[in-house]
């Protein structure tokens, strides 16, 4: 048994004596009827929706050596007694997240309430546990957080549940709203050296999937297993601890405000209004995109740190949707900057099932993920493209008349070598050398140097 793993065993045995001296276990069953009490019964399916379902996925032996990993299940109030101890109870590999859908697919966009918000914090020990203690429930303030209603323990770390009391109903603009006030709490509850050995802190989407009460962790072969800590929590209260005022949420601004009436926007935008009021495609627009943006990506990896891996690998499937990149061929890519990405130290080992995970995203509802949001996923800088409200041809019209003045003027390198140029003559002097020995000496990605090497 290798040390990362002994060290990962001693956490979980001194967290779970510390959990269980102050709080009550609760059994997976009952956990999630707590959480989802409203789930429908076997064969109800009103049309108005009126009781979305939580939707969870599960390993199934019977798909051992298939392309399939997970299958999705509805959980069903009647018999999710039977089902929990069929497709969860030390199930290896099962994930629900804290939102109940209408219809039978757990994507974001069909995410109806909201039944707790959840958050993950990574690489907890006891001394890591203390410090999360003296800060819950206390009131709020600088790195205090509100009192959570159960605490999970992961195999490695902690999922932090806050169930509220009445579901919150996910308006458009309330998914946006939530998305922040998450990103807020999670910035405040990650602390490196405080309450996680991580570094890095990981921000998630409030449609994740978390490792299901009463299952396994596959990697480290531990259950998974939760302690009741609190009540139910308001909207209010929660909000409360939000460093900041605009990512508070406000219920009542369930979409985004306009300042135009149906016959003012029938003037003014001739092309929304056909397409969205009279179609009734309300779909988001999809940008046309050079696929420039897609190979500029793939020379970020770089600068991917270790608990940003899997993120970077689920933004290149975003900007792959983006500029209409086959999938064939994002796979393709995935594959060849694998092995770079494994390299990068972190206690979570990178596997080849991350990366079907993250092809899970080339999906048309990620087609205006925004720049901020890939910020916070990847931890990866990125400088928004600055016009100054000029038209793109006028924009590049001046920045080449401009790139010829700098060059006349000596300040700008005539004849820069290429990429293609800068690898062969490596390769000529190190024939030898590995495409990961390559890459970093050269200061390019492996995707590049793979692209020039034969």
């Amino acid at each position: 048994m290798s040390n990362n793993i002994k060290n990962k065993k001693k956490n979980y045995k001194e967290v779970e004596e510390l959990l269980g001296f102050h709080y009550v276990e609760v059994k997976g069953e009952e956990f999630y009827r707590y959480i989802f009490p409203n789930n429908q019964d076997e064969g109800e399916m009103p049309a108005d929706y009126s009781k979305p379902n939580a939707i969870y996925l599960y390993k199934d032996s019977k798909d051992e050596g298939t392309e399939r990993k997970l299958r999705r299940r509805i959980m069903l109030n009647d018999t999710w007694e039977e089902d929990y101890k069929e497709f969860v109870e030390n199930n290896p590999m099962t994930l629900c997240s804290g939102l109940a859908y209408r219809g039978r697919v757990n994507r974001l966009e069909y995410a109806q309430n909201m039944n707790a918000l959840v958050f993950d914090l990574d690489a907890v020990g006891k001394n890591e546990l203390m410090n999360l203690f003296s800060r819950i429930g206390k009131k709020p303030g600088l790195r205090t957080l509100p009192q959570p209603t159960f605490i999970v323990m992961s195999g490695t770390g902690l999922h932090i549940y806050y169930v509220f009391k009445e579901p919150i109903a996910l308006y458009p603009n309330i998914k946006l709203q939530m998305k922040q006030l998450k990103y807020d709490l999670t910035f405040k509850m990650w602390e490196y050296k405080a309450t996680s050995q991580e570094k890095q802190i990981q921000y998630q989407s409030i449609n994740q999937g978390f490792r299901m009460v009463g299952s396994k962790n596959d990697k480290y072969d531990l259950p998974v297993i939760a302690f009741k800590t609190g009540d139910r929590v308001t909207l209010d209260y929660i909000n409360s601890y939000a460093d900041e005022e605009k990512n508070r949420v406000d219920i009542k601004k369930r979409f985004r405000p306009t300042q135009y009436s149906l016959k003012e926007a029938e003037e003014k935008f001739p092309e929304w209004y056909e397409r969205v009021i009279v179609k009734g495609d309300k779909r988001a627009k999809r940008w046309d995109i050079k696929r420039d943006l897609y190979d500029w990506w793939l020379r970020q990896s770089y600068k991917v740190k270790g608990g940003h891996r899997y993120f970077y690998l689920m933004c290149m499937a975003i900007y792959a949707v983006k500029c209409n990149i086959p999938k064939s061929e994002v796979r393709e890519d995935m594959y060849k900057i694998f092995d770079e990405l494994k390299e990068i130290e972190h206690s979570n080992p990178l596997e080849e099932d991350d990366i079907k995970s993250a092809l899970e995203t080339y999906d048309r509802q990620y087609y205006n993920f925004t720049i901020d949001d890939i910020v916070k996923l990847t931890d990866i800088p990125i400088e928004k493209n600055k016009r100054n409200y000029r038209k793109q041809d006028q924009h590049l019209k001046l920045a080449r008349g401009q790139l010829e003045l700098l060059k006349e003027m000596g300040e700008v390198e005539v004849g820069r070598p290429s990429k293609e140029s800068l690898v062969r003559e490596y390769l000529e002097d190190n024939p030898d050398n590995s495409p990961t020995e390559i890459a970093r000496n050269l200061g390019i990605s492996r995707t590049t140097v793979y692209k020039y090497i034969n």
